[in-house]
């Protein structure tokens, strides 16, 4: 998640302080991913370092404010023209532990991906509550359009990832299979197919 660039898309709109910023921030994410006001203020005082953004006085109340400079503005509309990137993707935890729990002693996979499957159509069906919640008026305001976005995205990866726990328990169960047929040695160092290789890596050699 870029702190960074949400709040420079957020001081575009004008000069804010920093819990303004925090405020304005988690409305315009349902607090999906909440912030606290240290993370705001270190990212702010990396933002000035690089010359993105300047201290600009202070408010009635005596908040200091801050700005977006040209260099700000620039390096934001190069974030939004940018895809971003998904050769190099964060860890998933899930997708480590089932990676983890095959072969594991004493571990059932099956056990781990049926708590998860629980787990995550749970979530989907709280998130749908939010999302229906959501519709229940027109959106009346931007931060209300944003979060329902949000909201909307929260669906679609926890139907992908229940129907990507479906697809790991089916692959273990043909393996599983297969194995009862054809049993195979696991196979030593000497038979790998070689040293890994990143996800970047698989992709340009592929391209």
């Amino acid at each position: 998640m870029s702190i960074r660039h949400g709040l420079l898309a957020l001081l575009e709109r004008g000069p804010r302080y920093g819990s303004r910023l925090r405020t304005e921030f988690e409305s315009r994410t349902g607090s999906t991913w909440p912030l606290n006001v240290g993370q705001v203020y270190t990212t702010l005082s990396r933002l000035e370092r690089d010359g993105m953004i300047v201290q600009d006085g202070t408010d009635d109340a005596g908040h200091d404010l801050y700005a977006i400079t040209d260099d700000g503005r620039a390096e934001l509309r190069t974030w939004f023209e940018t895809p971003v990137d998904r050769t190099s993707p964060p860890r998933d935890e899930l997708a480590i532990k089932l990676a983890m729990a095959v072969g594991a002693p004493g571990v059932d996979i099956r056990d781990v991906i049926q708590s998860q499957r629980h787990h995550t159509l749970q979530a989907m069906q709280d998130y749908t509550r939010l999302k229906a919640q959501a519709l229940a008026d027109i959106p009346a305001n931007r931060d209300e359009v944003a979060w329902l976005l949000v909201v909307e995205q929260l669906i679609f990866q926890a139907e992908a990832e229940a129907r990507w726990l479906d697809h790991c328990e089916s692959r273990l169960v043909r393996l599983a299979e297969a194995a009862a047929v054809e049993p195979t040695e696991e196979p030593g160092p000497a038979a790998t197919r070689g040293p890994a290789r990143s996800l970047a890596g698989r992709i340009r050699t592929r391209r």
